[in-house]
């Protein structure tokens, strides 16, 4: 599969140290490349203005802040028009409890993750928010049980 970025070996070293530890001073990553510092920062911000490292985040621990609950809905629509499914695609951004979603091929059109703090504003959410959407078709649910694998987004 051909890259869409031209990334030579050191971007692709400072993506990896970045993804493992975004938080990691441009002295410590340029010596981990094996760059000075001046080119390490340029070549980072390089691939930020590329749109290739799109943000920096803290990553949460949601057992901890009380959001235990993980569930992924399965979410089928009446029509798929480009419309209707660009139309879904805005509403799952004004649920707070929907952390991702994605449009999915196959028996469902789309993927939600979602977290709450507790089962009955799960419920709430499917019942209340989700079914009673305009075009919904059907909603499936998959409650979490716990986390066995969580690795950054990207293999490098």
């Amino acid at each position: 599969m051909p890259l869409k970025a031209d990334l030579d070996e050191i971007d692709w070293k400072i993506l990896k140290q970045l993804q493992d530890n975004g938080r990691i001073t441009n002295v410590e990553l340029a010596e981990r490349v094996g760059i000075s510092a001046p080119p390490c920062l340029r070549r980072v911000r390089k691939l930020e203005e590329s749109g290739i490292i799109q943000g920096y985040r803290a990553i949460l621990n949601g057992s901890i802040l009380g959001q235990d609950i993980v569930a992924f809905c399965m979410i089928r629509l009446h029509r798929q028009s480009d419309a209707d499914l660009k139309s879904f695609a805005e509403k799952t951004n004004s649920w707070t409890i929907v952390r991702r979603a994605w449009m999915v091929s196959g028996e469902s059109d789309f993927l939600l993750h979602c977290v709450a703090s507790d089962i009955s504003i799960f419920q709430n959410f499917v019942i209340e928010d989700l079914t009673s959407t305009p075009n919904v078709d059907s909603v499936r649910t998959s409650l979490t049980i716990r986390a066995v694998k969580n690795e950054p987004l990207m293999v490098l």
